[in-house]
């Protein structure tokens, strides 16, 4: 994301086909206006410009990436006969535009055929301006003779996930209040943005209320939210979310593979075969039943084996193991995702991806030993290490 009117639109040129050639054609060329008024002053900017100056550097620069030799003389900056020697490794590069509450950054998509991230989604404001942001864009293509497409509109969100909301709520709520009174008050001095008086009022203010842009919840909140948002502004293609710094660096992590594990393969659509497969292996119980009524008439239909299994069935199993009942209270994770269809029970796991339980409040691996230590049992079939022996491994 590149504030245009702070570059002369040949050097951003030149840097994005760089950066294309660099990441083997995966760049997404953003631009904006310069959102902080502090910016525009120190390079003596007037701010009425910024939106002009934008638009103007978009074009120029569109040109340059279809290999055109411009010249172009403007109050701010002229080229002559210029022309790029290296040229996107895209043959169409895709690129954006940031729009807030103003017409200016849907107008600007339109008139380019680009498309648009949404930041003034993060305010309440701009979430009830969502419905109508997308009307512009449809203007502008139709009156320049292109089209947008809704696929290309992200919509930036904030979040903090846990397992439960009250946990959500004291993981983020002092960090909420420094990062709302302290940067967008006292800082950013944001219109209209008022301090709050104590954490809880900021939370309830920023996540709970009527109209609320930001979620503090569990996974569950967060798809609920996204959904209500693609039917609230009709439709967009992603969502992306703010990083901030609400909660320490441990429960940062933890709310992204909250996302990763659960809001993600629910929004996306990923978990629906899984689904439909459970339903049908339940609603056709009795094709599956027969299926094993088969093995068993053939096991009874052996003399041996029929008593065998007679046998098996006989009284209890010294050799049985009484199954797992899983983590309980205080083990493992403890919030079950609901939203993905499974359920999170894991503990911390091994390094070889398998999942570790907590029996009588020792590790627990199947198939191995507990072990008080706490370490990982050793793998059958493998050595432990020894101890060192005089005179066999040296003085």
């Amino acid at each position: 994301m590149i504030s245009l009117p702070y570059h002369h639109p040949f050097n951003v040129a030149q840097r994005i086909v760089q950066l294309d050639h660099m990441t083997g054609g995966r760049v997404i060329f953003g631009s904006g206006p310069g959102a902080l008024p502090s910016d525009a002053f120190v390079l003596g900017i007037d701010p009425m410009v910024q939106r002009d100056r934008q638009d103007e550097a978009i074009g120029v620069i569109k040109r340059l990436f279809a290999g055109e030799r411009v010249t172009h003389e403007s109050d701010w900056f002229t080229l002559r006969d210029a022309r790029l020697q290296l040229f996107p490794l895209q043959e169409d590069l895709p690129f954006a535009v940031a729009s807030q509450i103003s017409p200016s950054g849907m107008t600007l998509a339109g008139k380019y055929g680009a498309g648009v991230l949404s930041i003034g989604s993060m305010s309440t404001a701009g979430l009830m301006a969502l419905p109508t942001q997308w009307s512009f864009a449809e203007d502008a293509a139709a009156k320049a003779g292109r089209t947008v497409d809704r696929k290309n509109w992200r919509v930036v969100m904030t979040w903090h996930l846990a397992e439960t909301r009250e946990q959500a709520r004291a993981e983020a709520r002092d960090g909420l209040l420094r990062w709302h009174n302290e940067y967008n008050v006292g800082t950013l001095m944001r219109p209209g943005a008022v301090a709050y008086k104590t954490p809880d009022e900021a939370v309830d203010q920023i996540a709970f209320s009527d109209g609320a842009a930001s979620v503090i919840g569990t996974p569950d909140d967060l798809v609920k939210s996204i959904r209500s948002l693609v039917e609230l502004s009709g439709g967009f293609g992603t969502v992306i979310g703010f990083a901030h710094d609400w909660a320490n660096r441990e429960n940062t992590l933890k709310s992204w593979d909250l996302v990763a594990r659960y809001v993600i393969p629910e929004v996306n659509g990923l978990l629906e075969g899984y689904r439909t497969s459970r339903q049908y292996v339940i609603d056709h119980r009795e094709s599956f039943e027969r299926a094993g009524q088969a093995v068993m008439s053939k096991i009874m239909g052996n003399e041996k084996a029929a008593a065998g299994a007679q046998g098996n069935h006989a009284g209890p199993n010294r050799h049985h193991r009484r199954p797992h009942p899983g983590p309980g209270k205080g083990q493992g994770r403890g919030w079950r995702g609901g939203i993905a269809g499974f359920t999170r029970r894991s503990g911390p796991s091994t390094a070889r991806g398998q999942s570790r339980w907590l029996r009588d409040g020792r590790p627990w691996r199947a198939g191995g030993r507990p072990d008080s230590s706490g370490a990982e049992p050793a793998p059958k079939g493998r050595h432990r290490p020894r101890a060192a022996e005089p005179g066999r491994d040296g003085p």
